[in-house]
């Protein structure tokens, strides 16, 4: 075996999605005028815009010529990588003005960026932890609910000074309907922030969002750690009786486009998946993988027993799989779309479904402040347990899945 492998990734997205074509296609063409009308010659700004499914959404907003194209996220090794991706390919690059900048969404700094730029007519926002390991102490629930919240709530605020009638994406994630973790409950929570109004009146914005399945090979998806752990050869890890669903990040990108510029105000865009074709048992899936690129799964229980055999294997044509139980915090068996209490709306695509907005109970505002206390002050108690029954206030329908085994725990 060579020290690393060469993995043809858009052959294993068809395979683990089970489509050699993008999903939405025919989405893309019916909403083919709308899309055309709102983004061609348009000040365009991303948030969080260096990441797996931001790249992917930039990408598409570059073939509509839009006037300005500015994309911000903390990573200035993503917003390089992203330039050259761009500036390389072979595709038209028909962008007048296209600027990155490595800037923290909700600092003070990017209070002064919006105020100094030209208003924009359309903005998408993809800055947001989205692990479940992300709950694990205080310390990273706060970090989680700051920048899926606080800053959110602090950039809503800055942006209706200068664009308050602009059209706003915010991107969500399946696990914030009927949520089982804090991470889930977190950005449900944001949902509440973008479409109640109740924190940022001014903002007269058209607001969207998306709740949609695994983006194969993502930035740290699971099937991202598959591709580094077979190129710097360690063994695989996927837990036992878990399924998902998976679209490509080019499908991500399709969602995230149409839901900014044609799904109603104040809906969430789901996708029209069938159980029974598209879930997939992830076992199933490293499966597919590892026989993909001419390897037998050798299966363990023992992370131990897996690394030690590693090359005795490899030598055999087989590759060590680690099955784990699904037995740590927040995980779900299979995903859902739609919370309890939630109604579906068609709205004229093959593909694509929406789901209409429900009032939270509480107060936003009260545990906004309540939030910002403390991370604020050094000297205020701060316990996990006492975040989650804040966040159950705002989040009723939360059923946290509590274990004292956490994914930072496993291989």
């Amino acid at each position: 075996m060579n020290s690393t492998v060469q993995i043809p990734t858009d052959i294993l997205s068809s395979l683990v999605t089970g489509r050699s074509a993008d999903l939405f296609l025919a989405d893309m063409e019916l909403c083919s005028e709308g899309i055309r009308k709102n983004i061609s010659g348009a000040r365009i700004l991303v948030i969080g815009g260096g990441g797996s499914i931001g790249s992917a959404t930039v990408r598409l907003l570059t073939q509509f010529a839009p006037r300005a194209l500015h994309v911000v996220d903390q990573s200035e090794n993503k917003l390089v990588e992203l330039v050259r991706d761009l500036r390389s390919s072979a595709d038209d690059y028909p962008v007048a003005d296209f600027r990155t900048f490595p800037v923290d969404y909700g600092s003070p700094l990017m209070h002064r960026f919006l105020a100094e730029m030209d208003s924009y007519e359309l903005v998408f926002n993809f800055a947001a932890l989205k692990h479940v390991r992300s709950e694990r102490d205080a310390y990273s629930l706060l970090q989680m609910l700051d920048t899926n919240v606080i800053k959110a709530a602090n950039f809503l605020g800055w942006l209706a000074e200068k664009s308050p009638e602009c059209k706003y994406f915010c991107v969500s994630t399946d696990k914030a309907a009927n949520p089982a973790s804090l991470m889930g409950a977190s950005k449900r929570i944001m949902e509440h922030l973008i479409f109640s109004g109740e924190v940022v009146p001014e903002l007269r914005s058209h607001v969207t969002s998306a709740r949609f399945a695994n983006v194969a090979f993502s930035d740290g998806s699971l099937l991202d750690s598959f591709l580094k752990r077979l190129q710097s050869r360690r063994p695989l890890a996927v837990p036992r009786d878990t399924r998902r669903y998976f679209i490509s990040l080019s499908e991500a990108g399709q969602i995230c486009l149409i839901a900014a510029v044609s799904a109603p105000h104040r809906h969430v865009l789901i996708s029209r998946l069938d159980q029974s074709k598209d879930l997939r048992d992830l076992e199933s899936v490293a499966c597919a993988i590892l026989q993909n690129i001419g390897y037998e799964p050798q299966f363990y229980e023992d992370a131990v027993e897996a690394k030690a055999n590693f090359e005795h294997d490899i030598e055999k044509g087989r590759y060590p799989l680690l099955l784990t139980d699904r037995d740590t915090s927040g995980e779900k068996p299979v995903e859902e779309f739609v919370a309890e209490g939630e109604k579906v709306v068609e709205i004229g695509l093959p593909n694509l479904l929406a789901v209409l907005y429900v009032p939270q109970r509480g107060s936003l505002l009260a545990f906004l402040e309540t939030i910002r206390k403390l991370i604020s002050d050094p000297h205020a108690p701060v316990n996990k347990s006492d975040i989650a029954d804040l966040i159950s206030e705002i989040v009723p329908e939360l059923s946290h899945i509590t274990s004292d085994k956490n994914l930072d725990d496993r291989m």
